[in-house]
């Protein structure tokens, strides 16, 4: 009996052995239009082994370099894309540069803040004070998702007027967005004087006894 363990170690499991076998058949074909052919065939065939990738943009690509990966880049035939080698899949990836610095307020982000320093440098007039004044709206929305509870305006302009250092102003004396338009209930429900819906009002108006 032969067991797994003692077979040719698969690269790909995700493909199988019979794959692997494939494209090593295909790699030992002398003529190279039959290794196309062939290649080709066999991309079919592994598209249909793996549907997950049908769902990104560019999943033929992904298929053709599984191909070359699992032939150990032996396979001589012509790509539709550029030919990987052994050592482009060795090379370490790019360490990612974090931000760096202190979030003051962490329930507002780090991106309002950014935001806040470039309204900071729009000249003084309507266009500064209307973004100043959605910048506060979205504080306030920020501060009730993750409160879950009333903030009132004047903690908003509070807050507002450290992360600016005081240099964005705001007419306090206008409210802010309520709650509900800020989560973006606009439904509104219409009552009459009686306290009744006025929907209902209409059908027991137009009721026929």
């Amino acid at each position: 009996m032969e067991y797994n363990t003692q077979l040719e170690h698969l690269i790909i499991p995700e493909y199988g052995r019979n794959i692997q076998g494939m494209i090593k058949y295909c790699c030992n074909l002398p003529d190279r239009e039959e290794r196309n052919l062939c290649a080709r065939a066999i991309i079919q065939v592994m598209g249909q082994l793996n549907p997950t990738l049908r769902d990104q943009s560019d999943y033929t690509h992904k298929l053709w370099d599984h191909l070359f990966i699992i032939s150990q880049f032996k396979l001589d035939v012509d790509s539709p894309y550029p030919i990987p080698n052994a050592e482009s899949f060795k090379e370490k990836p790019k360490i990612l540069d974090y931000p760096r610095g202190r979030i003051r307020y962490k329930h507002y982000g780090k991106t309002i803040e950014d935001i806040i320093n470039k309204a900071k440098e729009l000249p003084e007039g309507p266009e500064r004070q209307e973004l100043t004044r959605q910048i506060a709206n979205h504080l306030k929305k920020s501060y009730f998702n993750w409160n879950k509870d009333t903030v009132t305006d004047d903690v908003v302009f509070k807050n507002l007027s450290e992360l600016s250092k005081g240099e964005l102003k705001i007419d306090e004396s206008i409210p802010l967005s309520s709650h509900q338009e800020l989560r973006g209930n606009t439904g509104k429900k219409f009552f009459h004087k009686g306290g009744k819906h006025k929907n209902n009002h209409h059908k027991h108006k137009n009721r026929k006894f």
